[in-house]
């Protein structure tokens, strides 16, 4: 592993969307060299002539900023927060690939396993694993609503203390105090999944996060679906991590209800905190009317679940909800009780 470290890096975000501004403006405005990149020109444009804003209860920015479409891009940079949508990584990875220097890294600041699509492209060398759970909407072109602080984690592959990946930390250090260095990035990164399936099942409707992880009449269907997704995390071999309310030892096999409601209880606290009212997937339905990110973050699950002979009926069955609401399916409760249904089919 490499000991390179990053002490004055030149940073690229590719992807200057809620995540990946949130996160460049931060470096920037503690005065690190940082160009951003994104495909929508329209927001280009606005960053090249009127900076970039980030506004919110945590914190307002108004940065001046470089930035550009990816075929105005030069230059080679030590680092590239690589910030786009699931779906969207094993193209950007390929474009990025002659932007990122010898002994550089990429570091997904994304939901989903996207390392393995990453390092499958730029080297697991050069591959950083980042879990990121704060709340943060684009919101118009140059504008970045930053809504709710959450965990911020790093960490190597393999789990290596490297210069390399302290130095990151420091500069992620930057953008939230509380950010963590761990040994265990793929237990942050499972247990996100998890959590990701929750949002995704708060995306049939149009409640509030917090309003649909308290509905008593579906803290059944919440459980039941992170007990899935965390029965295919141990098949391989993933110690889950607790962050921000999830407590992953709620949701084993055997485990006592009154600690799976226990930690719904905190993640709605957490939500509550938050101005962030409804998932980037709920955003992605209800808002710009795109296709979400559902089939390289839960398809992946379901594919390495069928490796592993277990079974995922409610992660199937939210998979098909969400592309029927991509094609036009009524956001509404009864989506909970569709999903619900796959629990007495299982």
């Amino acid at each position: 592993m490499t000991q390179t470290r990053y002490s004055s890096p030149s940073i690229l975000i590719w992807g200057a969307g809620a995540i990946g501004a949130s996160l460049g403006a931060a470096f920037s405005s503690a005065g690190h060299n940082v160009t951003f990149v994104d495909q929508a020109a329209d927001h280009v444009h606005a960053m090249q002539q009127s900076g970039l804003r980030i506004e919110g209860p945590i914190v307002e920015r108004h940065v001046q900023v470089r930035a550009s479409t990816p075929d105005q891009l030069t230059g080679q940079y030590d680092l590239i927060f690589l910030a786009v949508k699931a779906h969207h990584t094993a193209q950007a990875a390929k474009q990025l690939l002659p932007f990122l220097k010898e002994d550089g890294a990429v570091v997904s600041a994304q939901n989903g396993l996207n390392e393995l699509t990453i390092s499958d492209i730029v080297g697991r060398r050069r591959t950083i694993g980042c879990f990121v759970n704060f709340g943060a909407d684009y919101i118009s072109p140059g504008l970045i609503h930053y809504g709710g602080r959450a965990a911020v984690v790093v960490g190597e592959l393999d789990g290596a203390q490297t210069e390399r990946i302290r130095s990151v930390h420091q500069l992620l250090l930057q953008f939230d105090d509380r950010a963590i260095l761990t040994e265990n990035i793929w237990g942050y990164l499972w247990s996100k999944q998890i959590y990701g399936a929750m949002l995704y099942a708060t995306a049939l409707t149009d409640g509030a996060i917090w309003e649909c992880l308290a509905h008593t009449a579906y803290r059944g269907v919440f459980i039941a679906l992170a007990q899935e997704i965390a029965a295919v995390a141990r098949k391989e071999g993933v110690h889950l991590e607790a962050f921000d309310g999830f407590d992953p030892d709620a949701y084993v096999e055997g485990a006592d209800p009154a600690a799976a409601h226990a930690s719904l209880d905190a993640l709605v606290a957490h939500n509550q905190r938050s101005t962030k009212t409804h998932s980037g997937i709920w955003r992605d339905l209800a808002v710009r009317r795109r296709k979400t990110e559902v089939d390289a973050q839960l398809g992946v699950i379901a594919t390495i679940a069928r490796q592993h002979g277990v079974a995922t009926p409610l992660t199937s069955r939210l998979i098909e909800l969400i592309h029927d609401c991509e094609d036009g399916l009524q956001r509404d409760w009864s989506n909970l009780d569709e999903l619900r249904s796959a629990i007495r089919e299982a």
